[in-house]
C-alpha cells in the first residue's frame, strides 16, 4: 500500500517503540520491523521519544534511516540534553551522510521528578521561552553562515556549522505541547504545533490557531465496529494498577494535556463516538484512541482534517497488520474529507 504518501493532505508519523519495553537486541530488530512495515504502508516518518530512561533517539533515527527508504525520522529534542549546535550538526550530518531529510519534535518536558534530576527548576511558560530561542538558534546555524545570537539561554559569537546542510534537507520543526504555551511556541517559531486532541466537536478552534496543527491519536479499525471493540479491549484491558499510576503520575506532572484529557474520559465511547481514552487512563498509552469500523474511524479523521488538522502522528504499532489498518482508515478518511463530502 502506497497511496498515503500522495494523499495531500494530511502527513502521517508512527511512534517508534520504547528501548524500555525491550531487550537489548530485540530492541533493535523491533526498530527494523517498524520502520519496514510503515515505510511500505506510505507512511511519511516516525516520531521517536526521548526522556531519562530511553536510548539517544538520534541514534534511533540512524536506524530508522538505514532500515528503510523514504521514512523521515522524527526525532524528539529536549533542550537540557543537548548544545543548539550538537542539534543542529547532527541534522546536517544525517543529510550529509544519508541525504534523509530529518524532522524536529521540539519539547520542554513535563516531568518535574526528571526536569529537577537534571538541574532544571523553571516553571512550564518559561521552560517554552527557552524552546523557542532554542530552535532560533539551531534554525539560523542550519540556514549557514557565521551566527552571533545572545539571548537570555544561549549565546554564540561568529558560529559556523559543519558541515552545511543542503537547502531541500532544511528540517520540519513540530513543536510539543497542547497547551497554550506551547502553541504560542510553535507560532513564535514558524512550527507545527502537536497536541493530543479532544473529540473533533470540542475542537473547533484548530483552523484558528495560525500555523500548522497536528495531533496523537491511536486507531483501531476494522470491517464493523464489534470486531474493532473486541481488539482494542484485548489490547488494552482494565487495569488497576495502571490507574493508580496514572493518578500518581498526575501529581507529578504540569502538563497541560494531562489534566485536559482527563475530563474527557467521561464520554462513554460508542459507534457514534468513537473517542475513546480507556489506554491513557489505565497508563497503557498517552494518546486518545479512535475505535470502531473503517468508516467510523476515517468519518471522525475526516473532521480532524476540516478542522485544519495536517499532521497525524500514530500510537505504537502492535504489529504489521495494524499499520495497515490504520492505513485503511486515513485512506478513507482523505477521501471523504471536506472535497469529497
Amino acid at each position: 500500500m502506497t497511496g498515503l504518501r500522495g494523499a495531500g493532505s494530511f502527513e502521517l508519523f508512527a511512534t517508534c517503540p520504547q528501548s524500555k519495553d525491550f531487550a537489548p537486541g530485540a530492541y533493535r530488530r523491533r526498530v527494523s520491523e517498524v520502520a519496514r512495515w510503515t515505510d511500505q504502508a506510505g507512511y511519511s516518518g516516525i516520531l521517536i521519544y526521548t526522556d531519562n530512561s530511553l536510548v539517544d533517539p538520534w541514534l534511533v533515527a540512524q536506524l530508522i534511516i538505514e532500515s528503510s527508504e523514504q521514512l523521515f525520522p522524527l526525532v524528539a529534542v529536549q533542550p537540557l540534553y543537548m548544545h543548539p549546535y550538537t542539534a543542529a550538526r547532527m541534522v546536517a550530518s544525517f543529510g550529509h551522510i544519508y541525504g534523509r531529510r530529518i524532522i524536529l519534535n521540539m519539547v520542554a518536558g513535563a516531568s518535574r521528578h526528571e526536569l529537577s534530576a537534571l538541574g532544571d527548576h523553571e516553571e512550564h511558560g518559561k521552560r517554552y521561552e527557552r524552546l523557542v530561542e532554542y530552535t532560533q538558534l539551531v534554525r539560523r546555524l542550519l540556514e549557514g553562515g557565521r551566527v552571533s545570537f545572545s539571548g537570555r539561554y544561549y549565546t554564540v559569537t561568529q558560529l559556523q556549522l559543519a558541515p552545511p546542510l543542503s537547502r531541500e534537507l532544511f528540517p520540519g520543526i513540530f513543536v510539543s505541547g497542547s497547551s497554550p504555551a506551547g502553541v504560542e511556541a510553535a507560532r513564535a517559531i514558524g512550527g507545527t504545533a502537536i497536541k493530543f486532541p479532544k473529540p473533533p466537536t470540542e475542537e473547533a478552534t484548530f483552523a484558528r490557531n495560525g500555523g500548522g496543527i497536528g495531533i496523537r491519536v491511536g486507531v483501531v479499525a476494522r470491517d464493523d465496529d464489534d470486531e474493532a471493540w473486541k481488539v482494542a479491549r484485548a489490547r488494552f484491558p482494565e487495569d488497576r494498577r495502571g490507574q493508580v499510576t496514572h493518578a500518581l503520575a498526575m501529581k507529578v506532572s504540569d502538563s497541560h494535556w494531562h489534566r485536559e484529557l482527563t475530563e474527557f474520559g467521561k464520554h462513554e465511547p460508542s459507534p457514534v463516538n468513537p473517542y475513546w481514552l480507556g489506554p491513557f487512563e489505565n497508563y497503557q498509552t498517552f494518546c486518545p484512541y479512535l475505535v470502531g469500523s473503517y468508516s467510523t474511524v476515517a468519518g471522525e479523521l475526516a473532521r480532524y482534517i476540516d478542522l485544519g488538522v495536517g499532521t497525524f502522528i500514530v500510537d505504537i504499532p502492535p504489529d504489521a497488520d495494524e499499520v495497515e489498518h490504520t492505513a485503511v482508515a486515513f485512506e478513507q478518511a482523505s477521501r471523504d474529507g471536506s472535497a469529497g463530502r
